[in-house]
């Protein structure tokens, strides 16, 4: 099984939450966390504009109800899922919540930190270092986030 078929499904569950985005005006980024056996335990999208919060991106949304869910901030098997690489914000949670693996869509050159712009993620400075699986359904979420923008012309 290649990785595009392996993460298809919780991609495609990612993708259902950045659609949630666009009702509320926030970019459309959508993620969700994996237990070890794969079980959704925390969804998110963005909501920085519906929350005026800063840092409501998906992925931390995410994280948050996923250790909410757990009982505690240290996802150690969990996988996160999301349709755009992480920025610096996020991919420093990813590794402070001690996640895994991160798998996402779309490559951000313009603010990626999971191998574009930066790599936070494998920094070899830090104490935690997740597996990365990138390029999942990447047209898809490209493809959203495009029509996102060009709305926004």
């Amino acid at each position: 099984m290649t990785a595009q078929q392996r993460w298809a499904e919780p991609m495609t569950s990612a993708l259902d939450e950045a659609r949630g985005a666009l009702t509320t005006g926030d970019v459309p980024i959508g993620a969700v966390v994996l237990d070890p056996a794969g079980a959704v335990i925390g969804r998110g999208r963005n909501v920085r504009e519906a929350e005026a919060d800063p840092t409501g991106h998906a992925e931390v949304v995410a994280l948050r109800a996923a250790a909410r869910e757990r009982g505690e901030w240290r996802l150690e098997g969990c996988t996160l899922v999301v349709t755009l690489e992480p920025c610096t914000m996020c991919a420093g949670a990813a590794v402070l919540s001690r996640v895994d693996r991160v798998v996402f869509g779309a490559f951000d050159p313009k603010a990626g930190a999971v191998g574009s712009l930066w790599d936070v993620v494998r920094d070899r400075r830090l104490n935690h270092r997740p597996e990365v699986v990138a390029g999942v359904m990447s047209r898809e979420s490209a493809a959203l986030l495009d029509g996102f923008f060009a709305d926004q012309r």
